[in-house]
């Protein structure tokens, strides 16, 4: 009888044994998945966040190198620009160059108003140049329009001495001016001329999709 009690307590503690082992493996395995399910999202969050931090940088970098790009063209714009201010003024220095050049400017006013009585404006610098430049441009003015006008040149009220040169024409009322100075030309030309200059310096942008 105590050998059949010790074998089959034995067989049960076995059992047990069994049991126990396979409770332990299966709770193992579980802890180990939920353990690795935990790696790989922190993982996966962390490999996200790190391509998001990438692609922040990236875009960064790429926009102040860009940033960096347009401001060194835009200097040399400038440059170019105030470089042809300089040389406008050393036009306007030499009478010679600078008296057609006026007469054209007068001239254009003439045409832009129409009207048989104006005066113009100018530097005090080229008061006497100014009239002779008014006569030459009142008579190729009469040649193309058909008819005279009279251009008084104002010996009162001058622009500014700081400016390079150039004329404001004004009509019979005074309500009405043509500014054709140089720095209004100089500017009107760069506003025309600075895509094609931009194309001709840089080339075409590569972020440019459609042209004119």
């Amino acid at each position: 009888m105590q050998a059949f009690i010790e074998k089959e307590a034995q067989e049960k503690a076995k059992e047990i044994r069994l049991k126990a082992d396979e409770e332990y493996e299966i709770e193992k395995a579980s802890i180990v998945r939920s353990e690795t399910a935990a790696i790989d999202a922190t993982y996966e969050q962390n490999l996200k966040k790190a391509s998001l931090a990438q692609q922040i940088t990236k875009s960064t970098i790429g926009n102040k190198t860009r940033l960096r790009i347009l401001g060194t063209k835009e200097e040399v714009l400038t440059e170019i620009f105030d470089e042809a201010e300089k040389n406008l003024k050393k036009i306007t220095a030499k009478g010679g160059e600078y008296k057609p050049i006026l007469a054209g400017l007068i001239e254009e006013g003439l045409l832009a108003l129409l009207e048989e009585d104006v005066s113009i404006r100018v530097r005090k610098v080229d008061l006497a140049l100014a009239q002779e430049a008014a006569e030459i441009a009142a008579k190729e003015f009469e040649a193309k329009a058909k008819f005279a006008v009279k251009v008084a040149v104002d010996d009162e009220n001058f622009l500014s001495k700081d400016i390079a040169g150039g004329v404001v024409v004004i009509n019979g009322t005074g309500k009405i001016e043509v500014n054709n100075t140089l720095e209004e030309r100089l500017k009107l030309l760069s506003e025309e001329a600075l895509p094609g200059l931009r194309l001709e310096l840089f080339g075409p942008s590569p972020t440019r999709k459609f042209f004119d």
